[in-house]
């Protein structure tokens, strides 16, 4: 063990101390990322528009084709940029890193900083529809994991240090401590212990600091100082919840629709991006508010100078461009997006409402403040974020009440209507229910083929009963499976079912044979489907195992209610040991971990001799006295980074793969050796 070993391990032995530490380190570093990230933006305006921050009057003044082309330059710049150096820069970011909290216990790959920031950048600062907390987030989660992983923290205290991250990023971008700190919890980790939201706390106002010193300490937005008129208002308000939470599920359906529409045509990705930039331009030539993040026009709105025709048109704009820029690749977030659709659907029922009402109601302003919050809160399923966010933006207490009970109304109807938010939809789509906690998704990595048991019994369909009887006197299994000559399942035989026609119907035994006695009817999985369908299907079963079948119906083996919890709890143990021990072995090429006694846990080059050799074939356990935990294998899309494999039995070693492997310090030696 090296000094700087041992000095690390000495600090988290003073667990508080330690971890207010790190929380300041990350949020000195999410606070200046989110310096760095605004001016980065400024820049690319500077380039592709002449101003930074491009002005709508300025827009206004530039030719179409200038429109339309700085968006599609920006888009095929973007494009590749993505595509071949970090894909899950795409899109919005948020729900790649609930995702890392959820499956990888926030391990986040490194250079997602550099390529989201760049990315990003150049999406909102050319013209792309989107906003830039997403990207903050996503940038200071893995700021904040790859601070952690450089301290070898383990995977809770590194999950902390991604909300740390998170809450610096927004905190920063919005100057709004509070709402940074509440949106790390309340949407990235899920958990209000007071453990993790001590440091995210510090974290965030220490980012803000940061913010404030090179920023400015001015709210997000100036706005006028509204009140609420009369109560009769207030029914006003509760019905601009309800349409903000609709129009907020309106926004989400469109945004994975328009998704799916890109996807869906046969063309490389990264070429789509500057197509998606092109129309959004054409879009920007009648509406240029749709450009980048939009705070110009939301301004606008919260003053109340936009008529009723111009603030309905680009409430629906600004969901298509979203939808157009990050679907077809564009890299920025849907938090800017969805205050701008806010303020727009606010300021169109305020409108209406006032100009019916003028004598119980506030003015447009007033209603597009309250609909922010409303339509964020519906979007994100996150009001308490949603409500201290307006409040922090606009540093104006006097509509919090309409505020809640708009944000509460909203967040029901689009729960109601839709289990999913914005971003755990993203995630759904990906196979990954975060409602469902992080340890049930291993069994999605896991598939049928990996656990199933050629140790059943099988008969053909024309054995007499009586021959049947002695299989079952043989092999007490709890079912017989009948097959025809082929080895096509033909039915199951249910021992239970059995005893019935023993008993019921002996004088008839002479004349049954098997296929008579199965049911027919027979559910049988397929040696490709995962065990988390697997678990489902036993949930409606009362038997205690499944037959497994081939792609002609043959049968192959069977899956028992054992084979699940027992690869559930091994494939659990090998993940947690990996992501809260892994982050140690990061620091040098032959790094170890003392793991008690003579155990040790250490990475390696895989040795020639195991390239192109499955696990089960190298046997590592009964050959060397050690055990392989993961494989790091080049990332297939350049090679430069390593992605973690948990290997199964047959699973194969391609070369240069490192393995993880313990055992004791002397199998380990010979491993070195070869």
């Amino acid at each position: 063990m090296n000094l700087f070993e041992r000095l690390l391990s000495k600090a988290k032995t003073f667990e508080h101390a330690f971890m207010v530490s790190s929380a300041i380190a990350v949020g000195l570093g999410g606070g200046l990322a989110a310096v760095f990230f605004r001016w980065l933006i400024s820049g690319v305006q500077r380039l592709g528009w002449g101003q930074g921050p491009a002005s709508l009057d300025l827009l206004h003044s530039l030719p179409g084709w200038w429109i339309v082309l700085v968006p599609t330059l920006g888009g095929a710049v973007v494009g590749p940029i993505v595509y071949f150096l970090a894909r899950e820069a795409k899109g919005h970011g948020v729900p790649e890193v609930m995702e890392a909290v959820a499956l990888r216990a926030g391990v986040i790959r490194p250079r997602v900083v550099l390529v989201k920031s760049l990315a990003s950048a150049i999406s909102i600062g050319s013209g792309g529809s989107v906003g830039r907390e997403g990207p903050i987030v996503q940038i200071g989660s893995a700021l904040g994991s790859t601070i952690g992983q450089l301290l070898r923290l383990s995977g809770a205290r590194l999950r902390t240090l991604v909300g740390c991250g998170a809450a610096a990023g927004i905190a920063a971008t919005f100057n709004a401590p509070i709402a940074g700190a509440i949106f790390a919890v309340e949407v990235i980790l899920g958990d209000f212990a007071i453990r993790q939201f001590s440091p995210i706390v510090i974290s965030s106002v220490i980012a803000t600091v940061m913010s404030r010193r090179f920023l400015g300490d001015v709210p997000a937005f100036t706005v006028p100082e509204y009140h609420m008129v009369s109560a009769w208002e207030l029914p006003v308000y509760l019905l601009l919840g309800l349409a903000a939470g609709l129009v907020a599920l309106g926004f989400v359906l469109a945004l994975y629709g328009l998704e799916d529409f890109f996807e869906a045509i046969p063309m490389k990705p990264w070429l789509l991006t500057p197509i998606g930039g092109a129309i959004v331009g054409s879009i920007g030539i009648f509406y240029p508010q749709v450009f980048g993040v939009g705070y110009e026009a939301i301004e606008q709105a919260l003053r109340g100078e936009l008529a009723l025709k111009v603030v309905a048109m680009l409430l629906i704009m600004k969901i298509l461009a979203t939808g157009i820029t990050i679907g077809s690749g564009g890299s920025g977030g849907i938090f800017a997006p969805s205050l701008f659709i806010g303020a727009m659907a606010g300021g169109t029922l305020g409108t209406v409402a006032h100009d019916l009402l003028p004598g119980v109601t506030a003015s447009a302003g007033a209603y597009a403040l309250v609909g922010m919050g409303a339509v964020v809160a519906g979007a994100t399923h996150a009001p308490i974020t949603a409500i201290l966010i307006i409040f922090e933006l606009t540093s104006d207490y006097k509509l919090i009440v309409p505020l809640m009970a708009a944000c509460i109304i909203s967040t029901l109807v689009t729960t109601q209507l839709k289990r999913e938010s914005i971003y755990t939809m993203k995630l759904l789509r990906r196979g990954v229910d975060v409602h469902r906690g992080r340890d049930l998704n291993v069994l999605k990595a896991l598939h049928v083929r990996d656990v199933m048991s050629d140790k059943y019994v099988r008969v053909a369909d024309a054995e007499p009963f009586g021959e049947l009887v002695g299989e079952i006197a043989i092999h007490p299994h709890p079912c017989i499976y009948v097959v025809d000559k082929e080895e096509r399942l033909q039915g199951v035989i249910v021992l239970s079912e059995l005893r019935k026609v023993i008993r019921d119907q002996e004088i008839f035994t002479e004349l049954l044979v098997a296929k008579d006695l199965a049911e027919e009817d027979v559910l049988a999985l397929h040696p490709n489907q995962n065990l988390d369908t697997v678990l489902r299907l036993f949930g409606g079963k009362s038997r205690e195992e499944l037959p497994v079948v081939d792609d002609d119906g043959k049968l192959v083996g069977i899956v028992t209610r054992r084979h699940l919890l027992d690869a559930y709890t091994g494939e659990l143990m090998k993940r947690e040991m990996v992501t809260s021990l892994g982050g140690s072995l990061t620091a040098t090429r032959h790094a170890e971990v003392h793991l008690g006694q003579d155990y040790r846990m250490v990475e390696i080059d895989a040795p020639g001799e195991f390239v192109g050799r499955s696990i089960r074939d190298l046997d590592v356990r009964a050959r060397y006295g050690a055990q392989i935990l993961a494989l790091h294998r080049p990332s297939p899309s350049d090679g430069a980074d390593k992605v973690t494999v948990i290997p199964e039995p047959e699973t194969v070693v391609q070369r240069g793969d490192r393995i993880v492997v313990v055992g004791r310090s002397g199998d380990l030696s010979h491993l070195r050796a070869l």
